[in-house]
């Protein structure tokens, strides 16, 4: 319960430092789209893409806020982008060959 106090309780500005991040992110293949016919996002893709970039965030806030500087706190932060781009991975060629798989 104190963990998501926490993470209610962030400083505005971080969670504006997030929010800009990830829609940088975002309006990369939302430029490419412009210029290429080989990036072809539709809503489904940006909010997907959205909430996995917005949920990451959070987390590595969360960790960072929570964990002394320590072998742990590395450990869980490089397992939290190791997720994000495993999942990542999976939804745009589909290494693991799940349902969820983009190709």
């Amino acid at each position: 319960m104190q963990n998501l106090q926490s993470l209610l309780n962030l400083p505005k500005t971080r969670i504006i430092i997030i929010l800009a991040v990830v829609t940088l992110i975002l309006s990369i293949p939302l430029i490419a789209m412009q210029f290429t016919n080989q990036v072809n996002w539709d809503l489904s893709d940006f909010l997907t893409a959205g909430a996995l970039l917005l949920s990451t965030g959070l987390a590595i806030e969360l960790v960072v806020r929570n964990l002394k500087a320590g072998t742990l706190k590395t450990v869980i932060l490089i397992a939290i982008l190791l997720a994000l781009f495993l999942i990542w991975a999976e939804l745009a060629v589909g290494i693991f060959g799940t349902p969820f798989a983009g190709s």
